[in-house]
């Protein structure tokens, strides 16, 4: 008897149980609520032969940051993948192998190939979709639009009311402009399903692209109580609401959510995500002229370094470039750009030159060298998005030269600049900073 995942596509495994077990636990892997892992290891125990089962344990431990436990899963999936395994399966196993090993090109190249002749194969469809996929961790300054293609490519395999689509369908095209079409899918997706933390963290950024901070700091504060603390984007949630509650000016809210749910000692999120989150939103608070409290810089910074031992990530290196400027270790901001322009010469971040750029540029706006900072990023604006990341991620980038430019008293560049950025959303913070370059 056939058995099949949650979109009708045939499982090679003899056991119900595992079957049953594999649809749960995707289910979780793609909304990111707990109970994935539990599932998959109850799949693979109970079918050890099961070899999507433990394709998919390998891509849930590389989503957790755990590499080397991802590597050695895959490999064991590959090693299952026998002559009995579909076409289908046996090329999912390969493209989750290609993500996992690094080869994140080769692995986006086969992700569009798969899902052009499996689109409802789900897993392999999230692949290049989100803030940290492979769309955007590709250096193309367009993955905004490549992900609302490859969405409205595949839309008519998916059914109006199928969450996980929704969501992602929903989440790329607020972040790229429709917002307004966007959040009405997210927010039907989290009618169709609450406990999906994936819909919950898009919403929280079509609100943003809509300027609506005050119904973001809802959602999330009746939402969230919700979501274990074990759930790999509770932290980031709760940035997302001290980010709002800093862009209406109440830092003192902004500054307890950092102490109690967003940085690395409380939040059981991933590196990549707390380390972003930390460096952008106490480099938010200083450029807007509020005071970060004394040991915080550095207790940020010294994780970093830690988890992130070696310069090379695109999106990674421009936040730890933020806090070595802002303790003002331009030593080791040095040695990290000098690392980086080598990395970028040789073809090894596909981002190119944008991401030693920003860490000039932070270290020069430390160093209140204003014009100088601005000089490094207003040739650069067009590549900001090339790092990766969301729209609200990469603000920091824009709001350093934003800043530069005001204080190096270039208001009509300022003033240009904020115009734009208000004309793609509304921003209480940007409205008072046009005012005051008005008045």
């Amino acid at each position: 008897m056939a058995r099949f995942d949650n979109y009708e596509l045939s499982l090679s495994t003899a056991s119900d149980e595992a079957a049953a077990l594999y649809r749960d636990g995707i289910a979780f892997m793609l909304a990111a609520w707990p109970g994935a892992a539990e599932n998959l290891d109850a799949a693979i125990e109970a079918d050890p032969d099961f070899a999507l089962a433990h394709a998919a344990r390998a891509r849930l431990h590389a989503m957790r940051a755990q590499p080397s436990e991802a590597r050695a899963r895959i490999a064991i999936a590959q090693d299952k993948a026998t002559a009995t395994l579909s076409e289908r399966e046996a090329s999912h196993v390969e493209v989750l192998a290609l993500a996992i090993n690094g080869k994140s090109q080769d692995a986006l190249k086969a992700a569009l190939a798969h899902v052009e002749r499996w689109p409802r194969d789900t897993l392999v469809l999230s692949l290049p979709l989100g803030a940290f996929g492979l769309f955007a961790f590709s250096g193309m300054a367009e993955h905004n639009q490549a992900k609302v293609d490859l969405c409205e490519r595949h839309a008519a395999h998916f059914a109006d009311d199928d969450w996980w689509f929704l969501t992602y369908r929903g989440w790329a095209l607020a972040e790229n402009g429709e917002v307004a079409h966007g959040r009405a899918m997210l927010e039907r997706a989290i009618e169709l399903r609450r406990h999906n933390a994936n819909c919950a963290h898009a919403l929280a950024h079509a609100m943003f692209e809509a300027g609506a901070n005050r119904e973001a700091e809802a959602l999330i504060a009746q939402w969230l109580p919700d979501y274990d603390r074990s759930g790999i984007l509770h932290g980031h949630i709760a940035w997302h609401a001290a980010l709002a509650a800093l862009e209406r000016g109440d830092v003192d809210t902004a500054l307890a959510i950092y102490d109690g749910t967003v940085r690395h000692s409380v939040s059981l999120g991933t590196p990549i995500n707390i380390v972003s989150d930390a460096a952008s939103l106490l480099w938010r608070l200083q450029a807007y002229g509020h005071a970060v409290p004394e040991g915080l810089w550095e207790d940020a910074a010294d994780y970093a370094r830690r988890v992130f031992p070696k310069p090379g990530h695109a999106f990674v290196d421009p936040h730890i470039a933020l806090l070595e400027a802002a303790t003002g270790d331009s030593a080791a901001l040095g040695r990290r750009i000098a690392a980086l322009d080598e990395l970028v010469a040789n073809g090894a971040i596909g981002a190119g030159a944008i991401v030693p750029a920003i860490g000039r540029a932070a270290l020069a706006f430390a160093e209140g060298d204003n014009a100088g900072c601005a000089h490094i990023l207003e040739p650069m604006t067009m590549d900001f998005a090339r790092i990766g990341g969301s729209n609200a991620q990469r603000e920091v980038i824009e709001d350093t030269l934003l800043v530069a430019l005001m204080r190096a008293g270039e208001a009509q560049k300022a003033r240009a600049l904020l115009d734009r950025r208000l004309h793609r959303r509304p921003s209480p913070r940007d409205t008072r900073w046009l005012t005051e370059l008005a008045a």
